[in-house]
Order: C-alpha cells, then structure tokens, then sequence
C-alpha cells in the first residue's frame, strides 16, 4: 500500500553541474542541480535570485554548463559551498573558453555552451531557459555514432531532500525495445 508522504518533490535525482559564467575577464562558478529539459535543444536551469552567478549568466551572451563526474566531485561541491560575493571562484578549475566565450571546465567530460532565451521567476528562483550552442564531449565518452554513451560517462546524480550524490552508469535496456512478460 502506498503512503501519502506530502507535496513532496520526487522527481530527483538529477544531474550535478557546475554553472560556469564570465565575470569580466574571469570566470565564476557555483554548483546546481535544478535542471530540466523543456525541448530537444533547449534546457532549463533554475538558480536562486541572490546567488552571485545569477547577474553574469544574465548580462553574458553565452554561459556554460559542465556536467560532473565522479573524478572531480570533490572541486564541484566545494564550489557549491562558498558564495562568489565574498570568495572569487576564478581559480577553481582550469578552464577554456568556448566558441561563444563561455567558459569550459577542461576536467569536465560533457559541457554545454547555453545562450539565455527567456527568464521567468518563480519564488525565489530565476529559471532560465537556454538554447544549446555547443556541446562539448571527451573523446572518452563518445560512442560510435557520437554520441555520449552514459555507461562510460557516468555523470553524478543530486539527490533530495538527502542532500546526497549518486553514480549512474548501468544499462538496463533500449528504450522502446523492452519484452513486457
């Protein structure tokens, strides 16, 4: 029998990402894991109105999205801990810029280069919705159709309201393909 626990959200776990943002001629990173697909090319990523990045993501052209790993989680939570307003995040990751000048994370297997499309505010979030400008994928991570093969890849997972990471990586079947016994 199941159990009404609440309006509760349910709908995590979702993927960690590190959102990187150019402050001037520096970048600024912060942690996030509100994240949604509304269209094939487009995403959504919501973040709280006072974090500092929030301003950047907003004036800047292009931002990025780098998805985390297990082999740097440690970097990515420590960003997510200290607030760009009082300690500069510049030196967190080495980084390059994208083609748009958003700035990459080099450790981070799967980046994306977002340009803002529409910003709607709910509660104390700003959502912003994004077209995809560039993906960028390791060559590690690619399979032969290049695409991203998440077996290999294993991107970590947040999960709430336990505030804890999860890893993903095991195949369980192709999609649509499933024998119903």
């Amino acid at each position: 029998m199941k159990k009404n626990i609440g309006a509760k959200q349910v709908l995590y776990p979702t993927p960690l990402i590190v959102v990187g943002a150019m402050n001037g001629d520096q970048p600024t990173w912060t942690l996030a894991a509100h994240i949604g697909i509304p269209t094939h090319s487009n995403v959504m990523i919501s973040l709280a109105k006072p974090h500092f990045i929030t301003q950047f993501v907003k004036a800047n052209a292009a931002f990025s999205i780098n998805i985390v790993d297990a082999s740097w989680l440690a970097q990515a939570d420590c960003v997510g801990s200290v607030s760009g307003a009082k300690t500069s995040k510049a030196d967190a990751f080495a980084w390059t810029a994208g083609v748009a000048g958003a700035p990459i994370i080099d450790v981070a297997k799967v980046s994306l280069e977002l340009k803002v499309e529409d910003i709607y505010e709910m509660g104390n979030f700003e959502n912003f919705m994004c077209s995809v400008l560039n993906t960028y994928a390791d060559e590690s991570v690619l399979n032969e159709k290049n695409a991203v093969d998440y077996t290999a890849f294993k991107p970590v997972l947040f999960e709430m309201p336990n505030y804890t990471y999860l890893e993903t990586g095991e195949k369980l079947g192709d999609c649509l393909r499933l024998e119903q016994k």
